[in-house]
């Protein structure tokens, strides 16, 4: 059974009126479900002070977003990177071989950040299943690029807790909204180590109006989806290696091509990210897509800057 820490269970619970909740309504759970968060940052904080201490284990899947393993490291818990298997798939045995009677934070961006690859709901309940002690979070910041979700499966695994963010679908990365969804003993324990005044007011009054405009939502994905399918076609046609995304992005390797190709698009006024650094993915870009006017925009400046360096189309149009 997971169990927050002590010196949380014993705190006082103080929070005043999160501002109208009625919005939230349209995620689909209970309002005891669900706590508001400033971003997916402090959702993964609080899981981590809520049910970390030294000595215990997190598990982590590499390469993946960095805050799982600072936070999880600040508590002086240690943290476990599992490196992902071939084609950067969810690595399900590799998990399940390393959770311990340590375990106590499991950690999983799905899809995952920077490959876009999608870990199945089947193996996630297989996790949560097999280590009910820890606390399963399954970070689904881009679930609107996708549209599988682990919601609200945490009334049949109480150990799962889920994540999602105001940042990608809906445009609102300034206001800082996250939400963090589980069983409503669980989020009351979590409400306890949380700042009573974690959202400003801005962010609270534009929430509902966000959540209730779905028809913005739904054509912004729209169009993402429409861009992430022609710049996989794109890279296709230039031979370019790139992993199958079910998020908003798409992470391509470039080789010796790599810096060349990052400057390039920055002074054609496009920015895209070098994610060498990250476990796995040396050499490896990741370029986000949006509205359509900024995807065509993409495309001609790629093809541009990939036969100013050399490149060649290995298909015929």
């Amino acid at each position: 059974m997971l169990k927050a820490r002590e010196s949380v269970r014993t705190l006082k619970e103080y929070h005043p009126p999160l501002g109208n909740r009625e919005g939230l309504r349209l995620v689909g759970v209970e309002p005891e479900e669900l706590l508001l968060t400033n971003g997916t940052d402090e959702a993964i904080h609080i899981i981590c002070e809520t049910y970390l201490e030294p000595g215990d284990e997190a598990l982590i899947v590499v390469p993946t977003f960095a805050m799982y393993e600072i936070y999880a490291a600040a508590t002086g818990a240690r943290a476990i990177s599992i490196p992902a298997a071939a084609d950067f798939k969810f690595p399900t045995e590799r998990v399940l071989a390393n959770i311990s009677k340590r375990t106590r934070f499991i950690a999983v961006a799905n899809p995952n950040n920077p490959t876009g690859a999608f870990a199945e709901i089947r193996d996630l309940t297989r996790i949560a299943e097999a280590a009910p002690d820890a606390a399963l979070l399954v970070d689904e910041a881009y679930f609107e690029f996708c549209s599988e979700t682990m919601a609200p499966k945490w009334r049949q695994l109480p150990n799962l807790f889920v994540s999602r963010t105001f940042s990608k679908a809906y445009g609102m990365a300034g206001l800082r909204i996250g939400v963090l969804m589980g069983t409503q003993d669980q989020v009351q324990m979590l409400r306890r180590a949380s700042s009573p005044y974690n959202l400003n007011s801005v962010a609270l009054a534009c929430l509902p109006d966000a959540l209730a405009d779905q028809s913005y939502v739904q054509d912004y994905v729209g169009q993402a989806l429409d861009g992430r399918r022609d710049l996989e076609n794109e890279l296709s046609l230039w031979g370019i290696h790139f992993w199958t995304s079910r998020a908003n992005f798409v992470l391509m390797h470039l080789g010796d091509k790599c810096k060349p190709f990052i400057n390039e698009m920055r002074e054609g006024g496009i920015l895209v990210r070098n994610r060498s650094s990250d476990y796995g993915c040396q050499d490896c870009v990741r370029i986000t897509v949006g509205i359509r006017e900024h995807n065509e925009r993409l495309l001609a400046s790629l093809r541009e800057v990939f036969a100013g360096l050399g490149l060649r189309e290995k298909v015929t149009r």
